[in-house]
């Protein structure tokens, strides 16, 4: 079997981690195409050393760029490498594509008009706001698949619900395989930042903070409400913020390290783990650090109206907050008294994402 994978963003690359491990001693090809589309070593390449992924076989290096023209950049790129024999000697069996990215549609776009075979893992996933450029890429490439892999009950029951079930498969959520062996290896060791301030933070006397979306960043008052909401939380808040964040902020004329934020560059994935795990709580508008939080047992607050994650609200452990003015009641929630379960599997998704594939 020979499959091709096509990643360009931050959580895709931990989730190619787990898929890249899989495969490894299966006798099967795996070729891997980064698009470029997170271009900045911090958000890039740090991934593929921290969690020991193969260099990609093909970096197309599009950049940054508004949704059409980087879509667009892309599509015309990957129908020249999908259609170059030599990238896995010969046609793909699959074209894997994962999550919600422009990256993800613009494989999926391609792979569908090349007829090559096409599958999307984390299939389902809804937030039914379809204003998220990222609902979008979701609903159209499960669409076109011909493969689905569900990462939860949920998100099957979400492709039944559009007349996709024959051509899903539930395998669970490879992310989770990658975070609980993380998680094991970095636990007990200090907290790492690469910026200054970090001496004053202490495990469990700070919150972890991430903020990219469009819906928070694009609007400048938007942006500075939830700003000015993070810097007058009642404890240290470490900001972990990507370069979309100190763009907008730039901007709009925004400072975003001021009052309790500490801002800090985005961190190793490995350091982003204990970072959380030495947190009191997150705040984020992230779905791969809602679900992080939830699995490693942190209370999470969310800057939006939805989840893709519905099953991190149980029990509190992710409380849904789209006004900027309630955040700071939010956070101070008591930590929810009951352990959450394990909706997303116990680490085993991977292998079951292959042998899903060499079914067909």
């Amino acid at each position: 079997m020979k499959v091709v994978s096509v990643v360009g963003a931050r959580p895709q690359f931990v989730k190619l981690a787990a898929v890249s491990a899989a495969f490894a001693g299966t006798g099967h090809t795996h070729r891997i195409v980064h698009t470029g589309q997170h271009y900045d070593a911090e958000l890039s390449d740090v991934f593929f050393a921290d969690l020991h992924i193969p260099a990609p076989d093909v970096h197309l290096g599009i950049g940054s760029g508004g949704h059409g023209a980087q879509t667009g950049a892309m599509l015309a790129a990957l129908d020249d490498v999908f259609t170059d024999p030599g990238l896995c000697d010969g046609r793909p069996d699959w074209i894997l594509v994962y999550g919600d990215t422009n990256s993800t549609l613009a494989a999926a776009l391609s792979a569908a008009k090349l007829h090559l075979p096409l599958a999307h893992l984390e299939a389902g996933l809804r937030s039914h706001n379809r204003a998220m450029p990222e609902e979008h890429n979701r609903v159209l490439t499960d669409h076109a698949a011909d493969l689905l892999l569900a990462p939860t009950p949920l998100a099957f029951r979400n492709l039944a619900g559009e007349g996709l079930a024959a051509r899903a498969r539930m395998v669970g959520d490879v992310m989770t395989d990658v975070l609980l062996r993380v998680r094991d290896a970095v636990a007990g060791l200090p907290l790492a930042l690469p910026d200054p301030p970090g001496d004053e933070l202490r495990d469990g006397g700070y919150l972890l903070a991430t903020v990219h979306r469009a819906e928070n960043t694009d609007d400048p008052e938007r942006l500075r409400a939830v700003l000015d909401a993070l810097a007058e939380l009642p404890l240290p808040v470490l900001l972990l913020a990507h370069p979309r964040l100190r763009a907008k902020a730039a901007a709009a004329g925004v400072e975003p390290a001021r009052g309790a934020v500490r801002l800090v560059r985005p961190l190793p994935y490995p350091d982003t783990v204990r970072a959380v795990l030495g947190s009191r709580g997150v705040v984020t508008d992230s779905g791969g650090l809602q679900k992080e939080a939830f699995l490693l047992r942190r209370p999470c607050t969310t800057l939006r109206t939805e989840t893709e994650w519905p099953e991190t609200l149980e029990g509190g452990w992710n409380v849904l907050c789209p006004d900027p003015g309630a955040l700071a009641e939010a956070v101070r929630r008591h930590p929810p008294a009951a352990a959450p379960g394990h909706p997303y599997g116990t680490g085993l998704a991977s292998e079951q994402v292959v042998e899903a594939l060499a079914a067909g």
